[in-house]
């Protein structure tokens, strides 16, 4: 299993933004149980020292490779430091996961009585952040000539509508943007850019934006909403698609959205759950 794992991410040097929890926790877990040298990064200081700790006392013979360090992602010298942090640390960058995300106000308010400075939040956080990542990863990447790997995390709402907010999926639809631009302009550089789009994952975020406790959400998605029989997305499930991207199995994949979501948006179901009213 160790040879194995080693061969996926070993000795390659990844941040991980929003890593402190849901999706972002459960890649850094995956890619440092896959030998990398992670950086977690978030707001959520004990989260990410918290779970920086766990992982280095359950794999004390690679304690030294996960750390966790305090960046908001709004602020680009944050950002700009938690970079020069991951190469001083590790002596390059390999990976940079730009997963942190916000949903926005907990309350679905019509577009019209929606709040400007919450659009403006979740394009500061989802939008804003996820460049500044990019732009600071490649800053270090591209001189270094070893190539690289950057990551978004979109969502399904760049392929469907009428599941979020103007705001949030705005955001994601610019990300993808941005992605598609940097994959051309990054390629010659050796560098792969891609996304990972989520279908509904039952995370804490979700939970707490729709007042659902993540078992009666796992149970909603899976008899509702599932179209793979049986099938919840889970946090576990994006890490792995990361992995993949990550990993020399993806080298050539580049400039892709790709979906993760158990087939949720393949089918639209509204019809059929009409007519079986």
């Amino acid at each position: 299993m160790a040879s194995s794992v080693a061969k996926r991410l070993g000795g390659k040097v990844a941040i991980i933004t929003g890593g402190a929890s849901g999706i972002g926790a459960a890649t850094a877990k995956l890619f440092f149980q896959h030998g990398a040298k992670v950086i977690i990064a978030d707001i959520q200081d004990q989260l990410g020292v918290s779970l920086s700790k766990s992982l280095a006392n359950h794999y004390p013979a690679a304690a030294n490779n996960i750390h966790y360090t305090h960046c908001d992602v709004t602020s680009e010298p944050h950002v700009e430091n938690l970079v020069d942090f991951a190469v001083s640390k590790f002596g390059n960058l390999d990976i940079m996961y730009n997963n942190a995300g916000i949903i926005g106000d907990h309350e679905r308010l019509p577009a019209q009585d929606s709040s400007t400075k919450d659009f403006k939040r979740v394009m500061d956080v989802n939008l804003l952040g996820a460049f500044l990542g990019a732009k600071h990863a490649a800053r270090v990447m591209v001189p270094a000539k070893r190539g690289g790997v950057i990551l978004f995390t979109s969502s399904i709402v760049t392929v469907v509508g009428g599941l979020a907010k103007p705001a949030y999926s705005a955001s994601k639809h610019a990300v993808v943007g941005i992605m598609r631009e940097l994959c051309m302009e990054l390629g010659e550089h050796g560098i792969r850019v891609n996304c990972i789009a989520p279908g509904p994952v039952p995370t804490e975020m979700m939970k707490e934006h729709f007042k659902i406790e993540r078992e009666v959400a796992e149970e909603l998605l899976k008899s509702k909403a599932a179209v793979l029989k049986d099938t919840v997305v889970k946090e576990e499930d994006i890490a792995e698609a990361a992995v993949y991207l990550s990993s020399d199995e993806g080298k050539v994949v580049s400039g892709v959205n790709l979906v993760v979501d158990g087939g949720f948006i393949s089918v639209n179901t509204t019809f059929a759950k009409l007519w079986n009213q």
